[in-house]
């Protein structure tokens, strides 16, 4: 069984950052996509990054539009763990964030099977 355990989320100031990871464990990590979500109160579990691997490419990395440029997604194969570094967070960042696990990249929410318990992350201005 797969399990997705993240942490790192906290109360932080505008413009400040914060590094999520999650821990993954039940299969092999390295061949599979990763994502994060995230979900703010009564708003809709939405995409915020996600990356792939290849042995023969790399990582190929995912973002949405509103966190392009000041998050970084990241992976350690090694460890099974997926970083989520968060840059000049704004107040309309806060929100659970998730992470998520499925063999292929995508953006909707409905299509992974896998997902941690979540962490609170809060952006105060």
């Amino acid at each position: 069984q797969v399990q997705l355990v993240e942490s790192g989320g906290g109360s932080v100031q505008a413009g400040d950052s914060l590094r999520l990871s999650c821990a993954a464990s039940g299969r092999t990590f390295s061949s599979f996509f990763m994502g994060w979500f995230r979900q703010a109160p009564g708003k809709e579990r939405e995409f915020v990054s996600g990356m792939s691997w290849t042995s023969w490419t790399g990582g190929r990395t995912y973002y949405a539009d509103s966190v392009q440029g000041r998050f970084t997604i990241s992976r350690d194969n090694a460890k099974n763990t997926v970083y989520l570094q968060m840059n000049s967070l704004k107040p309309e960042d806060t929100a659970v964030y998730y992470c998520a696990q499925r063999q292929f990249y995508s953006r909707d929410p409905d299509e992974y099977n896998y997902w941690g318990q979540g962490t609170q992350v809060t952006v105060s201005s």
